[in-house]
This record gives C-alpha cells, structure tokens and sequence, in this order.
C-alpha cells in the first residue's frame, strides 16, 4: 500500500501546450509496480484502460514503461518520440513526458528531490506545494452506502485500489452542464468568504470549512485541511470517527508516523476492520465502542491530540478518507486548552464534564504512557481533567446508544440540546423565528418525531421569562441536478446516502430547500456537513428592532444527521430517550468575552492571519452576536457587542423548492448524464486489491 512504500516521483499533469494541468491531481509514484490508467484521470474517458500503463521504478529514480492495455502510448524523452503498443516496454527517466492515447492525456515525470529543476514551464512553487499533497489528492476512495430501516446511516465501503481514483477532482463543466445558481437578495454578496479572515484570539468562537479541492482559491480563504489539524509534536492522538483509510491517513499526514500513542476509536465492520488490523501501525490501538442497541454505529468526528503544552480537541464533520477532506462541505471547530494548574487540579466546567461523560461511554481498555509533563499516567476518560477548559464558549452536545431516564433524561441527544437551549434567555427578535436542519442523510421519519424534535430545537426563553415559542423548520437537501453538477457528479451521491422510501414521504414536501451556497463558493462541493440553527432572516417590516441580515441565535455543528438513531426517540410517555448510535457535535450560542489579546495554542504556527478585531480593557467583557458572513454594515449591533461571523454554508433564509425541483434519492435511476457522462447508478468496484 501508499502508506508503506517509498516514494520515488510524481507524475504531474500537463497541458497539451506542455503547461501544468491545475484541475487534474498528481500522480504519486512509488518503488516497484505503480498503475496508471483512467481513474487517474479528471474525466472518466473509457478509451483509456484503468490499467492503461505500469511504471516500474527503483530506489534511484529509473523505471521502466509497460503498455498493460489495448491501446497504445507514447513516451517523449528529449527530443525522441517513441510509440509503445500492447505490452511494449521502454525505459523512462526524469523529465521524460508520456502521452496516453486516444485522449491525449499527458503526464511529466518527476523524481523527488528533482522537483525544482524541472521544465521552466512547471510552476516549481506548485510542485513544492504539491510534494507534500500528492499522496492525498491521489489516494483511492469508493464509496457506497448501506440504509437501515430505522435510520439512514452512513455506513460506507471505500475502493482503495492504489493508485486508482474514482472520486476525482473535477475540472470546470461546460455550461450546457453547469449554470451558477442565481443569487438570493439575502446574500448579494457571492464572495462574501474571500475576504473572511478572523483574529488569532476569536479562533475558537467560530467553525471553519474544509479545503475543497477543484475550486477558485478564493472560496478556501480561512479554511483547513487535516495537515493543518494534526501538526506538532503530539504526544498521544485520539481519532475518533466511523470510517477511516489508515493508508490515505498516512500519506496526508506523515506527523502521524512520529506520535508514539495513537488511539483509533471507529465504526467499521466486517471486511472493512479486517483491513484496519492489517494496515494499522505496531503502536496503533483499534477499539470499535459497545453497540448495546441494533442498527447503532459509532459515527462521532473528533480529535484529541495531547502535546507537551496541553491538548487540542478537535470536532468536525469528515469522515478519515479521501474524499470527505478534498470533494465535499465539510466544517470543524477546534480549540487548545493547557494542563491544569496545580491548584485549580479539581476545578471542573461544564466543557470538561460534558467531554469525560462522553468519553465514559466509549469503554477503551486503558493503557499507560510515560509523558515529559507528568510521567507515567494511564490514559482513560479521567486523564482529560487534567486540562483547563474553563476558556471553552462552546457545549458539547453527544448522542450515545441506550435507555435513557430519570436524571440522564437531558443527558445526550436532542434533549441534551433542550436542556442547554432551556437555560438561555435571547432577544425578542428570535420569538418563533425559523429552524434549519442541514445533513448529508435522512432517516425514516415520522410528523410525530419531527414535531418532537422541534420542541427541543425551539426551546428557549425571552427576556421577560415567556417561552421562545415554536420555530417552523426547513430542511436543506441537495436536488437530483445540485448532485448531477456537483464536482464529482453523480458519485457524490454516495454519501447522500437517502432511499426514496425516507425521501419521498409526502409529508416532506413542505420542510425542501435548496443547497445554495454561492457565498463561499461550494455549490458544487456536496454537503457531508451537518449543522442546525436558528435564526432572524430578513424583516421587511418597518420596526425599531428591524435586521437587515440573517442573525444567528445558535448554531450546531455537528455529526447527527436527521435520524432518530442519531438524535433519539421519546417513549414511555416522554419519561425515556432511546438512542442507537454514538454522535458528537459543538453548540455556539451568544456568550459574553473578555479580550485576551491571544488564544492559547499548543504548535507554534498558527493557521490564520490575526485579523482586526475590536479592542477591550483587560477587565472589560463584551456580548457576541453570532451572524452570517452575509451580513453588512453594524446596524443593529449595539457598542457593548461584538459580531462573531460564523461561515454558515448556505444562505440564509433557505429558498423553498419549486415544483420543478426533485429530492436526492441514492436508489433511484437517473438517466440525465451528469458532468462525467455518467448514468446513476453507476458500476463501483469495492475493496479491489493492487492488482485486480
């Protein structure tokens, strides 16, 4: 596999005027037998084999061309042009260009540490950014998904196949394929994300989106990959998650190899934990949490990783694969805490007793380590009071499978958001103002549990005690034609995993909105975000409090789609949750904040740029007002707030569907060719070893 072999070069794509091909990934080329064919390609073209060519290498760079197809190729060295047919070989060396035909795709060879010295029409800056992604951007993903009758879970395969790659990085479509969305007159501004950049010390007040690949660099301004999570010197790595490719994990992020204890907690099953055990390094530990409840998965994102300084907590939405880090919306929040002072040992916060709970319920063995900080310590749920979360403005909101009652009736799932939101008091503005649920898959649902669900969403007091009152949810769910132009057409609909008998329940028509997301340039890259909120949209009623933007009350980042497996059933009479799965997600609400000047970090580097941001006395606290980057100007905002703009993806308020506009179903037949010429459902090979 990737993970385990040495890399020699890269293959990087070019142009037919011999210029670097942007839309189209690297090739990573390691020591031995490497295959290159279709899917390394940005367009499925069947002309080529998936096994067009083998490039054998060795240890110094040479390697040797071997025609594996029917068709042939043609390998450029110099000035010399040499035609290969089927099973043809021929030496090929640094700087030496092969052209794959029909199609004319072209690929330069690049041995590693040649990188800069290559052709002055490679970009050498490219080359050194790509050094250090190429493993990533090319590592094979499949995936497809498995649907329960309680709930739709998001229970995926993945085609690791080397060197192959089904979900690739789209290039542009024409535009017979692809028409830009038209833009909402609650959010007139399309870029409004290119111009997002946020003060070091208010990091931890907001979430952040992945970086997609594929698109303008403008749409990734303040956003993250995972080699900007998992970096420094970590002492100890805990990965939580439901699906993870340790050999992509490796290879986009080498820091991984050097953390002596690294702790996998994950939701696979069946073939796929039989392939954890045979690729996962000698120090790695696999631990699958107790699932007392059928139909259950563990499918919580999160990271803690604990270094010298403390420990970074990390909660997001991607799965530990390919494509959910490259092809999809995606967000996390992370924040660094340090240890604890001597004296303030037994000081807790509601952050750190909600976190060790959860941690409780997950049930790994524990082991011992021995850490520069504080010796030897066994590492279980009760280590992580060591640090001091007391800086923490966000709650932790978890699901875990059970029977829930009596005083843990409010502990976890939606009545856990009730709980927290029952304690809150919120401006008037927000009396009976709208809901938004947005998820990547949709359970089997009922107006009864929909309606249970609201309740808890909605819950909530105004200033003078009086309830908030009931919201009217919408639901964002990307359309057959939102999937069929997305980055990687048709394919994205695996993990939209929804079956038309959850989809197209009658009683849903009237809870559709669109995926629109042209403020930060991601209405192509298919939502596996998860997130719910409320908010006060456009109020075209002359009023003294009247806004003239979207205003957040709360918002939920989160991994809980809209199940009752991941959110949890009322029964007996309202006296008992009953959940199946593990989830875990972080609530933002207004809260009140004293200037810092700096956040507490644990690397040296942080991501963003320090931004302008209002300035306070040391003793001087502040109220946050959490809003969209669409809003304008400050009116509304009184002197004693500060605006915390959070990247909500879609647009606020969300546009209804049209009778024209049809819900992602993954089951159905979808004759309309998407951006790749593919039909839906479409042939995926799962699992195929190197040399299938």
């Amino acid at each position: 596999m990737a993970g385990s072999r040495v890399k020699i070069g890269l293959l990087i794509p070019l142009q037919k005027n011999l210029l670097v091909d942007y839309s189209v990934s690297n090739i990573p080329i390691f020591q031995g037998r490497n295959i290159i064919g279709r899917n390394n390609l940005a367009i499925s073209d069947k002309r080529v084999s998936r096994k067009h060519v083998s490039l054998h290498t060795t240890v110094d760079g040479s390697a040797e061309v071997v025609v594996e197809g029917p068709n042939p190729v043609i390998v450029k060295s110099g000035d010399e042009r040499k035609k290969l047919s089927t099973q043809d070989k021929a030496p090929f060396v640094h700087g030496d260009i092969l052209e794959l035909i029909p199609g004319n795709y072209l690929f330069k060879y690049v041995t590693v540490g040649n990188e800069d010295a290559s052709s002055s029409k490679i970009d050498s800056s490219f080359l050194r950014k790509e050094k250090r992604h190429s493993e990533e951007e090319s590592s094979a993903v499949k995936r497809n998904r498995h649907i329960l009758e309680d709930e739709s879970l998001e229970k995926t395969l993945q085609e690791n196949d080397n060197l192959e790659q089904d979900d690739v990085v789209a290039i542009a479509p024409t535009d017979s394929q692809w028409k830009p969305p038209e833009v909402l007159a609650s959010c007139e501004n399309v870029e409004a994300i290119r111009h997002f950049c946020v003060p070091k010390d208010r990091l931890s007040l907001i979430f952040r989106l992945m970086r997609v690949q594929g698109l303008p660099a403008w749409t990734n301004s303040c956003s993250v990959a995972i080699q900007d999570v998992i970096q420094g010197n970590v002492l100890i790595a805990v990965l939580s998650n439901y699906m993870v490719d340790i050999d992509w994990l490796m290879s986009a992020c080498p820091d991984l190899r050097k953390i002596p204890h690294v702790l996998v907690i994950h939701g696979e099953s069946g073939a796929t934990i039989d392939r954890l055990k045979k690729n996962r390094p000698a120090n790695w530990i696999l631990h699958k949490p107790p699932l007392p409840i059928s139909y259950g998965t563990h499918h919580s994102k999160a990271m803690l990783l604990v270094y010298p300084q403390g420990v970074r907590v990390v909660v997001h939405t991607a799965n530990l694969i390919y494509v959910d880090w490259n092809n999809k919306t995606q967000g996390l929040w992370m924040q660094d805490f340090p240890w604890k002072e001597q004296q303030n040992l037994n000081k807790g916060s509601s952050f750190e007793n909600d976190l060790v709970d959860y941690l409780n319920t997950l049930k790994w063995s524990e082991f011992n380590v021995n850490l520069p900080v504080v010796g030897n310590v066994n590492i279980n749920p009760s280590f992580f009071k060591k640090f001091d979360y007391s800086s923490s403005k966000v709650r932790l909101i978890a699901s875990v499978p059970g029977y829930h009652k009596g005083t843990n009736l409010k502990k976890w799932g939606h009545m856990k958001l009730r709980g927290v939101l029952e304690e809150c008091i919120f401006d008037k503005e927000f009396c009976k103002s709208p809901l938004v649920y947005q998820f990547s898959s949709l359970g089997s649902l009922d107006e009864r549990w929909l309606a249970e669900l609201a309740v808890s969403m909605s819950s909530g007091i105004l200033n003078d005690g009086s309830p908030l009152g009931s919201g009217k949810p919408l639901i964002i769910w990307p359309t057959v034609e939102d999937v069929r132009c997305s980055l990687e057409g048709y394919a994205a609909g695996n993990a939209i995993p929804s079956p038309q008998k959850n989809v197209e329940k009658d009683f849903l028509k009237k809870y559709w909105a669109r995926w629109k997301a042209n403020h930060v340039g991601r209405c192509r890259a298919m939502p596996h975000i998860k997130t719910y909120t409320r908010y006060n949209g456009q109020n075209l009623a002359v009023s003294v409090r009247s806004f003239s933007f979207p205003l957040n009350r709360w918002f939920l980042l989160t991994s809980a789609n809209l199940s009752k497996a991941a959110w949890g059933a009322l029964q007996k009479n309202s006296s008992q949750l009953m959940i199946r799965s593990y989830e875990l997600g972080v609530l933002f609400l207004p809260s009140t904040i004293q200037d810092r000047g700096s956040e507490f970090s644990c690397t040296e580097n942080l991501i963003l740029n320090q931004g302008e941001c209002k300035s306070f006395s040391d003793t001087e606290v502040c109220k946050t007002k959490l809003v969209t980057l669409c809003r304008k100007g400050n009116n509304g905002i009184d002197s004693s707030s500060e605006v915390i703009r959070l990247p909500v993806p879609y647009q606020l308020p969300p546009q209804p569907y049209t009778s024209e506009d049809i819900p992602w179903s993954w089951d159905r037949q979808y004759f309309e060719k998407d951006v790749y010429g593919q039909v839906w459902p479409h042939h995926v090979e799962l699992y195929a070893n190197e040399d299938a």
